[in-house]
């Protein structure tokens, strides 16, 4: 799923699907487990290092999932499931585009459903010169189209083990890959699912540098403002007469408290998204200070129009509302869809500058302030 908004959550579901191993031979419980490497944030996966690649293990690839999968890839053609590196790479979400630009990969990409939601510069002028194929909506993925590009792997998404478009391409002999990077909970989490690509791409290493980076930055700017005075802050918008919120356990709410800001739902958990009526909203939080991601607006006239108990809230009467809508690809793809799960640095000194202000402040990276 590429569209999503930052109150219910990054609803890119991505999930993994074990495949059958090629060479019966050499079945995957054989392959000899040398080590296991550092996942420090992220739950929802494992990586063992083996005599000639790596064991993947995806431990919850969609809610309340009990299952256990796990993929072989080596660099020996004739062991595990899928051989590394990948050259032939399918994608399905554009939460899959940053790890492939960042690790250097973006030519291993030849297909992509409704390639206009990709936003990435180097990865438009791919699709422009015909490069990625485009297959179709992605709740209909053009089974033929993509079975005739005859890809290493398919990284693709879902809700629960029930898809028979990804069963289809594992019957044809395409190894599917279901990420799981939307359960995770922490804004690192999420980050460090740049591991799983690592290790696609024969990559370890570099994969590893990056989110050290990421991490690093990270905590150096959530360190910054700890004994900051503390801002309140609100979320969401209403969509047919809901308003949807993150959790305060969520990515979203732990961005904000990360942030150095007070989130008005902050001692709420839970998975999905909160759903209130407006008037539940409104006595909880007209005063916030800061009101961020109002769905997909990005003006205070259509939010008035739409609505006008809008204008009652503190925030939008003293034009304190932030946007992530504004800034978008050249065909309409938001940018934030694409890079903030991999980002949340990003995300972070962007809400930090919102929300704290700066002498200096840098220009915002994903959000904007909403327009007239």
């Amino acid at each position: 799923m590429k569209k999503m908004v930052f109150v219910t959550c990054f609803s890119f579901l991505v999930i993994f699907i074990s495949c059958k191993n090629e060479n019966p031979a050499v079945p995957a419980t054989s392959i000899k487990v040398l080590d296991k490497l550092e996942v420090k944030y992220a739950t929802g996966f494992d990586i063992e290092t083996t005599e000639n690649g790596y064991r993947l293990t995806i431990n919850n690839p969609w809610p309340s999932s009990t299952d256990t999968l796990q993929l072989e890839f080596s660099r020996d053609a004739t062991i595990g499931d899928v051989q590394i590196p990948i050259e032939k790479f399918i994608a399905t979400s554009t939460t899959h585009i940053t790890p492939l630009v960042l690790l250097g990969e973006e030519n291993k990409l030849i297909g992509f459903p409704d390639t206009d939601y990709i936003s990435s510069k180097v990865m438009r002028q791919r699709i422009d010169a015909g490069d990625v194929e485009d297959l179709g909506a992605n709740e209909t993925v053009n089974l033929e189209r993509t079975i005739s590009l005859e890809p290493d792997l398919v990284m693709g998404y879902g809700i629960d083990a029930d898809n028979p478009t990804y069963q289809s391409m594992m019957d044809a002999g395409i190894p599917v890959l279901y990420n799981g990077d939307w359960t995770e909970t922490h804004p690192l989490g999420r980050a460090e699912w740049i591991k799983v690509f690592g290790i696609l791409f024969d990559k370890e290493k570099e994969s590893f540098e990056i989110f050290n980076k990421i991490e690093d930055d990270y905590i150096k700017a959530k360190a910054a403002v700890a004994d900051l005075q503390k801002p309140t802050v609100m979320a969401g918008a209403t969509w047919k007469d809901i308003w949807y919120l993150p959790y305060g356990n969520s990515w979203q709410g732990t961005l904000i408290k990360d942030a150095g800001a007070d989130y008005i739902y902050e001692n709420t958990n839970g998975s999905g998204s909160l759903s209130y009526n407006i008037e539940k909203v409104l006595k909880d939080a007209q005063k916030a200070d800061f009101w961020i991601a109002p769905s997909q607006y990005t003006t205070y006239s259509k939010m008035v129009s739409d609505n006008q108990t809008y204008q009652l809230f503190d925030a939008f009467k003293n034009k304190k509302l932030y946007t992530f809508a504004i800034k978008q690809g050249a065909t309409g793809g938001v940018i934030y869809y694409e890079e903030a799960s991999m980002r949340p640095d990003l995300v972070l000194k962007d809400l930090i500058t919102i929300f704290h202000g700066n002498p200096n402040p840098e220009k915002l990276y994903f959000f904007d302030k909403l327009e007239e």
